[in-house]
């Protein structure tokens, strides 16, 4: 996100315009948390991880008194158009404010890579490979100790870390919320996996699958004989977030920054901006809203094949 405020911020600089950042998100915006930014004030961030200027969750941004008091701070200072860092929630906020008739562009970003519009968001590539090394760190220790790994990832709503990072990593079983797993699934294939001479054995679970490594861990407690593995259970949790960001990660973040601004000075918002093929693309903000984008379930069926 840091690249993309960057890349915003300085191709504003270039048309002329003035810049100032929101601090926390809509929270800024309702709170009149805002300051001016210049091109010296965004150098030496494009490498870091999370986002300088911070985030929050509002529910009072869902209510009309919340954005009418965000509205009136933006005219205050003689704001004329916003640039929206997020994923489906910020981009529900972008919807809202402009149909109140500010100007917006959104940019997709979001671990999950689940917003509609974009191929892929910012910040999903440096995510899946954080879990990918873990996953690769743990094969190694469990061929060595004859062990099968349960890695739990982050994912509450959306499977696609799980899935990306366990098909990279050589999984024998992946479990998402949008395909469920039970557990004496998981313990077959695992069985099956020990049968066929395989010295370990990696589960990757999503955190928001209904089976998650705490249920399945409770299961196989009960029934240890049926692994024929040793069993160890890994939750990577929010480690996944805070990752010094891929070099795709950077580049895509700055591409979409500058195109944020270039759909303004245009005088083309209302839009979200992402990626689709090679290409930055605008999808209308009313189509992105309350929607998001399915994970290719086919990645699945490959997965299950490949283990074998």
């Amino acid at each position: 996100m840091n690249a993309a405020v960057r890349a915003a911020t300085r191709a504003a600089l270039a048309q002329g315009w003035e810049v100032y950042g929101v601090r926390n998100g809509f929270a800024g915006l309702i709170a009149d948390n805002m300051e001016p930014l210049r091109a010296r004030d965004v150098g030496g961030i494009i490498q870091r991880g999370g986002t300088v200027l911070g985030t929050a969750r509002c529910p009072e941004f869902r209510e009309d008194a919340g954005r009418a008091r965000a509205l009136r701070n933006l005219a205050r200072r003689a704001i004329d158009a916003l640039v929206v860092i997020g994923g489906n929630g910020s981009q529900t906020g972008s919807r809202r404010l402009a149909g109140d008739g500010f100007p917006v562009v959104g940019i997709a970003s979001t671990i999950d890579n689940d917003v509609y519009g974009t191929d892929v968001t910012i910040g999903v590539d440096t995510a899946v490979n954080i879990t990918l090394e873990a996953i690769d760190r743990l094969r190694t220790t469990g061929a060595s100790h004859q062990r099968a790994f349960l890695v739990e990832t982050m994912g509450r709503d959306c499977g696609y870390i799980a899935l990306i990072a366990g098909i990279a990593g050589g999984a024998e079983v992946i479990a998402i919320p949008e395909r469920e797993v039970e557990p004496h699934e998981v313990a077959e294939r695992l069985r099956a996996a020990y049968q066929r001479g395989k010295t370990h054995a990696l589960v990757v679970v999503a955190e928001g699958a209904r089976h998650d490594a705490r249920a399945l861990m409770r299961h196989f407690a009960e029934h240890r004989d049926a692994l024929g593995f040793e069993l160890r259970v890994t939750t990577l949790g929010h480690v996944v977030r805070g990752g010094v960001p891929s070099a795709f990660d950077r580049v895509l973040a700055t591409r979409l920054g500058a195109a944020s601004v270039d759909r303004l000075a245009r005088g083309e918002p209302g839009v979200l901006v992402g990626l689709v093929g090679h290409d930055i693309v605008a999808t209308p903000l009313a189509d992105v809203a309350g929607r998001t984008k399915p994970i290719d379930m086919g990645l699945l069926d490959l997965a299950r094949v490949l283990a074998q």
